[in-house]
């Protein structure tokens, strides 16, 4: 269907809900302004709210928001009919074929997480709900993205052109959502977002802790067990028993897999469905989840890579969080150091708990894709953006460790230990680590000291343009780069992100190099990126063993 016939459909539709504007008195236009002032898209904003059936007489601010939420919400059908389209008129073509076939699978993600967000706000969980249109607005620019390396027909560029919009409806909602955290219920004291940047820290319920005595609980007792023998009293593959898991369990109940010890070559996929699932090894390096897939053959892309991943299937009930966690396993992806993009581990779960987990690979190791994570005395090596994605993740005391990068290591590199991939200022997310070891590994640090000069390690590089980074009470060795940041490509992101020091040690802490676009944080903002403040992780995160 040609994007003609989409604006003829969406024009009609404006037109039968015309008749409902003699509702609405002019106060609903002033109040809709002042909302929609507070967006980065304002002029679709009002256009789609001022024909918006869904928004009585005289709105509150909360209803102007929910209405927001549901224009967003139909745009999105309509979005996912059209790749429905290109999936549809794809056979033959592997590359579209795959690129319709992710877009359809977050997207339904997408759909999913708005509904999440209405039953939260409903609830008057606007933390959560913040999280969750993050998430949904995350998975929109995945799929714009995905379908960016497939534009070779006119229903594909259509369909971008589509997504863009839809993105916009989007952005506009969690804007709104994001004023009425920060300033409350009046529109009148509403603004557009702003990031550290502008100056502006968001204030949080006052929690102080940058250590948590939190994680994955102790005492927990298998359900099912996963091992290497013949006794036939256990489940041969992890697989098996994630597919063991009940659906939609309740809130409270958790279904624990002991994954005994032992290498375990398998890709392992935790639908969405499978919430609270626990992985429980017998500790890094004894139980080992190991796979090899990668960008390199075909018809791969970096997001199904993953050797172990949250895969998210089309659900129509709300979910109020996913709750995976893991304790003592080793997440590996073989590919190789000459084999580019290969994800050991990747995770679309709300509210997961992993401590004292390995993560090995090269480039893209550990994918915090989105959502709200806490990563607790774990271990992640790798070299080139070895953790990554559009999540608001949490990194305590753990150890972030370079690898080698290429088949000849003697002769140098550049390296960039995180590439956060927030795409708008309203988004909830970052990557924040605190009181972790940023390293290499004993056979990194052998060529590290022959020719310091060649190589070269970044504590992070902008993957997109707000993205969001901050170390807090790290130890940084001497590896780590004078400059501290580098950029992308030119001055891209680089007046938007927000890369954040405060309270390291180390040779590599020293921040009289730093690049002029990096920030260190004053004493006074620090708490803002506690887990509490960051991820409200007091309300959700279990004292741990």
């Amino acid at each position: 269907m040609s994007v003609f016939l989409y604006l003829t459909f969406f024009f009609t539709l404006s037109a039968s809900h015309a008749r409902h504007l003699h509702q609405n008195p002019l106060h609903n236009a002033s109040q809709i302004r002042l909302a929609c002032q507070s967006t980065r898209f304002p002029q679709p904003c009002e256009t789609a709210l001022t024909h918006s059936s869904s928004l009585p007489p005289n709105p509150t601010s909360l209803q102007i928001i929910q209405s927001a939420i549901s224009v967003s919400s139909q745009n999105l059908k309509t979005g996912q009919s059209m790749v429905k389209s290109i999936l549809d008129s794809s056979k033959g073509n592997l590359n579209r074929t795959n690129a319709a076939a992710i877009c359809l699978e977050i997207l339904s993600n997408s759909d999913h997480r708005i509904n999440s967000t209405v039953d939260g706000l409903t609830r008057g969980k606007i933390k959560d709900a913040r999280a969750w249109m993050s998430a949904a607005l995350c998975y929109q620019n995945d799929c714009w993205g995905a379908l960016k390396y497939a534009n070779d027909t006119q229903l594909v560029n259509e369909t971008m052109a589509f997504l863009d919009s839809l993105m916009h409806h989007t952005s506009n909602a969690l804007s709104m959502m994001a004023a009425y955290d920060n300033y409350g219920d009046d529109v009148n004291s509403w603004s557009p977002p702003k990031t550290e940047r502008d100056g502006f820290y968001e204030k949080g319920s006052g929690g102080t802790a940058l250590i948590s005595g939190g994680g994955v609980p102790a005492g927990l007792k298998p359900d099912v067990t996963v091992c290497k023998d013949e006794s036939g009293e256990c489940y041969k593959t992890v697989q098996e028993a994630v597919n063991a898991a009940p659906d939609n369990a309740e809130a409270t109940r958790r279904f624990v897999i002991l994954i005994k010890e032992g290498v375990y070559e398998e890709t392992v996929r935790v639908p969405l469905r499978k919430r609270n699932v626990v992985f429980l090894g017998e500790g890094m390096g004894k139980t080992v989840i190991t796979g090899s897939l990668n960008v390199g053959q075909p018809g791969m892309t970096t997001y199904n890579s993953a050797t172990v991943g949250e895969f998210p299937p089309t659900l129509s009930n709300g979910v109020v969080g996913d709750g995976f966690m893991a304790s003592g396993l080793t997440f590996a992806n073989t590919a190789g150091p000459d084999a580019h993009q290969a994800v050991a581990f990747r995770s679309d779960s709300d509210l997961s708990v992993m401590e004292n987990c390995e993560f090995i690979g090269n480039q893209d190791t550990l994918y915090a894709h989105s959502l709200r994570q806490f990563y607790k005395k774990c271990r992640i090596q790798g070299n080139v953006d070895f953790i990554f994605g559009n999540s608001a993740a949490v990194f305590q005391e753990c150890d972030i460790l370079v690898v080698p990068r290429q088949l000849n290591p003697g002769k140098g590199e550049t390296n960039a230990i995180t590439a956060h991939g927030r795409t708008d200022p309203a988004q909830s997310t970052g990557l924040i680590f605190q009181n972790c070891l940023l390293n290499g590994t004993d056979e990194y640090m052998k060529y590290y000291f022959s020719n310091p000069k060649v190589h070269n390690n970044f504590l992070g590089r902008p993957w997109k343009e707000y993205s969001r980074t901050v170390y807090v009470n790290c130890v940084m060795g001497p590896l780590i780069s004078p400059e501290g940041w580098m950029p992308w490509s030119g001055d891209y992101a680089l007046k938007t992100l927000f890369y954040g020091e405060f309270g390291n040690s180390g040779a590599g802490a020293n921040v009289s190099g730093r690049v002029a676009w990096s920030s260190q944080i004053a004493a006074e903002y620090v708490y803002t990126y506690s887990l509490e403040n960051f991820i409200q992780g007091d309300e959700w995160i279990p004292t741990s063993s």
